[in-house]
């Protein structure tokens, strides 16, 4: 069983290092898509957020998140431990 978060990453990415360090801080496991373990994720991630979508991108339960600044910014609005905590419950 897959954990309910999920996020696409590149080597050295920023972004990434970032929004995994939020979710890191927030205790919620997520499962990582490297892309350099596998390159079929790349396009596993463009099927799912759309061609032209950049890293990371990230998934709570059933909904597309985005990415890294939108992240934060549902961490700033308050949203996003109501977020974590209802796939956590569900899981």
């Amino acid at each position: 069983m897959s954990t309910a978060v999920e996020i696409y990453t590149r080597p050295g990415c920023g972004y990434c290092s970032a929004a995994k360090s939020l979710l890191s801080r927030k205790k919620a496991e997520f499962t990582e898509f490297d892309i350099a373990k596998d390159p079929s994720w790349r396009q596993e991630m463009y099927d799912r957020a759309g061609s032209g979508a950049t890293f990371p991108q990230i998934w709570i339960g059933e909904t597309h998140v985005g990415g890294c600044d939108e992240l934060y910014g549902l961490d700033r609005e308050g949203k996003l431990d109501g977020m974590l905590a209802s796939v956590k419950a569900i899981s």
